[in-house]
């Protein structure tokens, strides 16, 4: 379910209609939480909120509304890792699998690319406390119910300083932690204008991430040979 807006603002979003023209429809929490139930009817696996940050009061409202009528699916947290630490502690016991993006490991790229300079530190305290709250990723029969998946994306030139993050997730978060490394990179929206990321990723470069990960100790969420 993609919300409009994002509290990012990254050169190179593949959604950037969405997330910064704010392209979309205004809803009621009682039609969202409706929509929760179709989504449920239809067989879907999880309620999926994309970017919720900004509208977290207005989400947590419908997800109510939905429980009440039955709704039993795990809510996901789709978000970009730029998160408040006191908003997370009020989803506690609401949000099932948090999804967060970990885009950066230092400041450089987090404020040339997404106007975050403080975005690893934000990012690393919120992702601290989300797995305080629902731990390593559950998986059963290959469908995920509860727990934190983290999701990384190869930047072009090493532009994601993707040591820095990995070596966070092995060794203050969980060396068990679900972690997608993620090749889909492509120069998007105003990324033509960077000259660092005005191209896809390489191959090598995607399996050099996936070399740091193996080498860390971190084994679950990408190829392991």
């Amino acid at each position: 379910m993609f919300l409009a807006n994002c509290n990012l603002r990254c050169v190179y979003c593949q959604n950037y209609d969405i997330s910064h023209e704010g392209k979309g429809n205004p809803i009621t929490e009682e039609q969202l939480a409706d929509s929760m139930l179709w989504i449920q009817r239809i067989g879907c696996h999880n309620i999926n909120l994309v970017t919720p940050t900004h509208y977290t009061p207005n989400l947590v409202k419908a997800v109510a509304i939905a429980a009440r009528k039955g709704l039993r699916l795990p809510v996901v947290y789709n978000c970009s890792g730029y998160e408040n630490v006191e908003t997370l502690e009020l989803l506690d016991g609401i949000v099932d699998i948090y999804m967060p993006d970990i885009k950066y490991g230092g400041i450089e790229s987090a404020k040339m690319y997404s106007d975050a300079p403080d975005y690893f530190e934000v990012c690393k305290q919120a992702v601290r406390e989300m797995h305080r709250q629902v731990g390593d990723l559950v998986i059963d029969r290959t469908i995920a119910w509860h727990g934190l998946l983290i999701r990384h994306l190869v930047l072009p030139n090493n532009r994601a300083d993707s040591l820095q993050v990995l070596d966070f997730i092995a060794n203050e978060i969980s060396r068990e932690s679900y972690v997608n490394i993620m090749l889909q990179y492509r120069p998007a929206y105003r990324a033509l204008e960077f000259e660092d990321i005005n191209r896809a990723v390489y191959i090598e470069e995607y399996y050099n991430v996936l070399d740091m990960a193996r080498g860390l100790g971190l084994h679950r969420g990408f190829p392991n040979e």
